[in-house]
């Protein structure tokens, strides 16, 4: 290594868009892991129900004020935003594996390329919200029912770009070179491809996540997602539709602003990974 590619590094570590990515990074880090310790701290039970402090507006003792039966806003808040990244988490781990799975597959083999294509192309086609209510109906509602929902139809987007990206790594000289000493497709997939698409999965796994939350929040709204009796901010925003009438508008503002402070976080994280990706982008 020369001097002049060692002087580089440091500058290209300390240019804006690095220094915005590590900042957004600690940020979405934050975001991410602040509703999971808060609801860490809460009791199991869950927030307690008074009848003296129903419907109460935001003050000291409840920031975020109380709902029809008592309990206080901000604990059930950040109990359901726990459990909306925690759903969200695993719906964009599976759909993410499905993606990369499918993505090798069509690089590897022809038949399945076409295969792959075919079936992206539908999934593409098909409404998609209805879609997520048609997978987590069949696959019997709840936490398991809203991650099969959302994992198994989130998909085709990242599978067609890791598609495309793989079958050009595929034809690549040193992939044809690899072939002809004897290289294995799992080796090959192993060795060329997967370096290649790792950053195109992660930015794709960031946003997806976003997307994974906002459709289990909108699946728990109409009461095919997380039951009733446990924290959700669908199932929060789908009760506080009377306490709006009412008044009480505290009930949906601050369920509903933490979801799209989560969902806004990550969409910015990802489109900064994109950036930082990008070659045009630059290191100045």
């Amino acid at each position: 290594m020369t001097d002049a590619s060692l002087s580089l590094r440091p500058m290209a570590l300390r240019s804006p868009l690095r220094r915005a990515l590590l900042w957004r990074g600690g940020l979405v880090t934050a975001v991410f892991a602040a509703p999971i310790l808060i609801a860490l701290a809460l009791p199991e039970t869950g927030p307690a129900v008074n009848a003296l402090t129903r419907n109460l507006p935001p003050s000291v003792a409840h920031p975020f004020g109380t709902d029809a039966l008592g309990r206080d806003m901000a604990a059930r808040s950040f109990a359901a935003l726990a459990v909306s990244v925690k759903v969200g988490l695993f719906a964009a781990i599976l759909s993410t594996a499905l993606a990369v799975g499918l993505g090798l597959a069509a690089a590897l083999d022809r038949r399945l390329d076409r295969i792959v294509g075919v079936l992206t192309e539908m999934a593409l086609g098909l409404p998609h919200f209805v879609l997520i209510m048609l997978v987590a109906y069949a696959a019997g509602g709840g936490i398991w029912g809203v991650v099969f929902g959302v994992g198994l139809t989130h998909w085709p987007r990242l599978a067609r770009v890791l598609r495309y990206e793989a079958q050009t790594v595929a034809v690549a000289d040193f992939v044809t070179v690899s072939r002809a000493l004897g290289r294995s497709p799992l080796w090959i997939a192993r060795h060329h491809l997967a370096p290649h698409l790792l950053p195109q999965v992660v930015a794709g796994f960031v946003l997806i996540f976003p997307h994974a939350i906002l459709h289990e929040a909108g699946l728990s709204f109409i009461g095919l997602g997380i039951p009733p009796h446990l924290p959700s901010i669908g199932v929060i925003l789908s009760e506080s539709l009377r306490g709006i009438l009412a008044g009480h508008w505290w009930v949906a503002l601050f369920p509903g602003l933490g979801l799209m402070i989560v969902a806004l976080s990550f969409e910015l994280f990802g489109e900064t990974l994109r950036r930082a990706a990008d070659p045009r982008e630059g290191v100045a």
